[in-house]
């Protein structure tokens, strides 16, 4: 509190010998603005100091609640029955569209297997006799090309055979 305040209570000297030593307070002629000063001053410290105690009193169980959020698992605990009855759902509704998938997957490598026989057969046929056979090491482009294809031809194959077996196993 500052010598001008209009608190009731005065505040302590700071002089050594105590009040009476200094006179000039009582001597001092200040302006009218001054007190009203330090009114302003002292209301503004009142509102600073409840605003901090306010501040105080809803942030001092922060760190507990910042600990208490920072979980992230959540358990929860079902029944038998409940998991069955989803399980049987969710088979009910995604069963007819695996078996769409799988007739189709198998029309898919019936129609790769007659390609595969029909490559296979027109390569037999091209091939020239053994005499007129170009020496070994040496196959002409035309060879190249059908064993390129016969090659992508067995490697789809195994694919949808690996998608099939993957699908059955989900059903």
């Amino acid at each position: 509190m500052s010598r001008f305040s209009i608190r009731p209570r005065p505040r302590d000297s700071v002089f050594a010998s105590g009040p009476d030593a200094y006179r000039g307070d009582r001597d001092a002629i200040c302006s009218p603005n001054l007190f009203d000063c330090v009114s302003a001053m002292e209301s503004c410290a009142e509102q600073v100091t409840d605003a901090q105690q306010l501040l105080r009193n809803g942030t001092y169980d922060l760190p507990r609640m910042n600990r208490v959020l920072e979980n992230q698992k959540v358990f929860l605990l079902v029944d038998d029955g409940t998991v069955r009855k989803y399980k049987a759902d969710l088979a009910e509704e995604i069963e007819p569209q695996i078996n769409e998938l799988i007739s189709r997957a198998e029309k898919g490598l019936k129609a790769l297997r007659k390609k595969q026989s029909t490559l296979q057969a027109q390569t037999a046929q091209s091939r020239p006799s053994s005499r007129a056979r170009p020496a070994v090491g040496t196959t002409t482009a035309a060879d190249k090309l059908q064993n390129r294809r016969l090659q992508m031809l067995v490697q789809q194959r195994e694919r949808l055979e690996k998608e099939m077996a993957l699908l059955q196993q989900d059903v």
